[in-house]
């Protein structure tokens, strides 16, 4: 372990290794000052650097214990990033203006009104009782269950070192015990490593309400257009190497919130194609192609930053860092309303933009489809073996 305050782990993540070393190095001293282990509790008066781990996490389930004490104002850091709140939440502890009456465990550095910011219930248990925190996180998207009552139900944490709250959270960061304004200790702390496979079913099982399937993982029923450039194996479309073109919906949709899980090959390269008129290529012809591909292909290293994956293609780059490795399932959510697009990869949030304001295209190339309102879903295959499955969507007013 070492210490760290409320400091972008951005910035000293980039650090060089011996400046890195260095910075660890100089917060022992603080640590060793300010923290100590009484009959296997961590224990810490409310003052010094907050007990940072080492290791960095991306998808993870952290369980602990903690004890406060009247008057203190502490919480959990998520990939270095403020935070699980937990505070004294009486009329007494002078903080029910700033929300500490509806209780510990929100994320309290939340924009106002935002899911998540406030807890769902008040969980607290009285000063001098053990709580009890699970917190879940995938990507950005988080759950906290304090005392067992489900607090934060898969809220996204919001980059707290971004003052315009687009920049997602890292990928991988370390977990912080902040302490400030009073004792507070803490006992049994564990960290689990989640699997791509449970991440995605977590991201799956999220608000399933009102979606419809579009794939039925047995044949291409529903769909039309470059039929033969697509295989159906393992409940998954896969798209061919040797043909592409772009395999669309009978239906069309207007706004809507698309899901879907794919898997990449070594340089895989496909899209997704919004709102797409049936005809033409659905990158210019169609609202947009939502880029999908390999980032890390060695042919793919010199494009536009607004090719790449997740980006609305040639139109607004989407943040790179996030997918999994190749030939892991990725989940990805595409939110479309009016000329807004929104896209969260494996619960980060990588593009929110609105076409409408777009002005500069790559290579100046007009996309005379960039303001439909409506049109269909589909695949926009360019030779290569990229699967897709768990195909849903769910209409919006």
């Amino acid at each position: 372990m070492v210490g760290a305050a409320t400091e972008n782990p951005r910035e000293w993540q980039a650090l060089a290794p011996e400046a890195l070393a260095e910075k660890k190095a100089a917060s022992q001293a603080d640590i060793h000052r300010h923290w100590t282990v009484e009959d296997g509790v961590l224990v810490n008066a409310g003052e010094g650097l907050y007990l940072t781990t080492e290791a960095h996490f991306g998808d993870y389930e952290l369980r602990l214990e903690y004890r406060t004490v009247a008057g203190a104002d502490s919480g959990i850091y998520l990939k270095g990033c403020p935070q699980v709140q937990i505070w004294d939440t009486t009329a007494a502890g002078g903080k029910w203006d700033r929300g500490a009456d509806r209780g510990s465990g929100g994320l309290w550095n939340n924009t106002p009104g935002q899911p998540g910011k406030d807890p769902l219930v008040h969980a607290d248990r009285a000063f001098g009782e053990w709580n009890a925190f699970r917190i879940v996180q995938v990507g950005a998207r988080t759950w906290v269950w304090l005392n067992h009552e489900l607090v934060v139900d898969g809220a996204v944490l919001e980059n707290y070192f971004d003052p315009a709250r687009r920049i997602p959270l890292p990928a991988r960061g370390p977990i912080q015990l902040q302490t400030h304004g009073g004792e507070i200790r803490w006992r049994n702390v564990f960290v689990r490593e989640i699997e791509p496979a449970e991440a995605n079913r977590r991201l799956r099982e999220r608000a399933p309400e009102d979606f419809e399937p579009l794939f039925n993982g047995r044949n291409l029923s529903g769909w039309q257009g470059a039929l033969e450039g697509y295989d159906v194996v393992d409940g998954a479309i896969v798209g061919r190497a040797s043909a592409g073109g772009t395999l669309f919906t009978r239906e069309t949709y207007a706004d809507f919130v698309l899901r879907v899980e794919f898997k990449l090959p070594t340089g895989g390269n496909n899209g997704l194609a919004i709102r797409y008129p049936g005809h033409g290529n659905p990158a210019y012809d169609g609202m947009t192609e939502i880029q999908v591909l390999d980032n890390t292909g060695p042919k793919f290293q010199a494009l536009d930053s607004r090719q790449y994956h997740g980006s609305a293609y040639g139109l607004v780059p989407a943040f790179r860092g996030y997918l999994r490795a190749v030939g892991e399932w990725n989940f990805q959510e595409v939110t479309v309303q009016g000329s807004t697009l929104r896209v969260e990869l494996n619960g980060n949030i990588i593009l929110d933009t609105d076409l409408a304001a777009v002005t500069d295209a790559y290579q100046d190339k007009p996309h005379p489809g960039k303001d439909l309102t409506a049109g269909h879903l589909g695949l926009a295959g360019h030779r290569s073996p990229v699967a897709f499955r768990s195909l849903a969507v769910k209409r919006l007013p």
